[in-house]
């Protein structure tokens, strides 16, 4: 099955299959992310990562070996989910006089 739709990929995330095999790669990792520990730090392990995307690899969905436990910092910037412009000027609108 590929996970193609939101809703797919819900279900799937949903699954007991997921959740069971999700719960074995946390304590395989200790809870510890591995990005973090490749860098030489600590960061707390909260999320589970297919490493090769279950979107290309549908068959990889629920391989042990295809995961990797992760913090959510660095699951974020996996996924270039990046928040930097937050609160600067490109994230608030110009005030406009010429508008009035």
């Amino acid at each position: 099955m590929a996970y193609k739709t939101r809703v797919q990929k819900q279900r799937f995330y949903k699954s007991r299959p997921w959740r069971k095999l999700r719960l074995v790669a946390l304590e395989r990792d200790n809870y510890e992310c591995q990005e973090c520990k490749r860098k030489g730090r600590f960061g707390k392990g909260q999320n589970v990562h297919h490493i090769q995307e279950i979107y290309h690899h549908p068959k990889l969905a629920l391989v042990l070996d295809n995961l990797e436990t992760l913090c959510i910092n660095c699951h974020n910037k996996e996924h270039k989910r990046t928040f930097n412009n937050i609160g600067t000027k490109k994230d608030k609108k110009e005030w406009n006089d010429e508008r009035w």
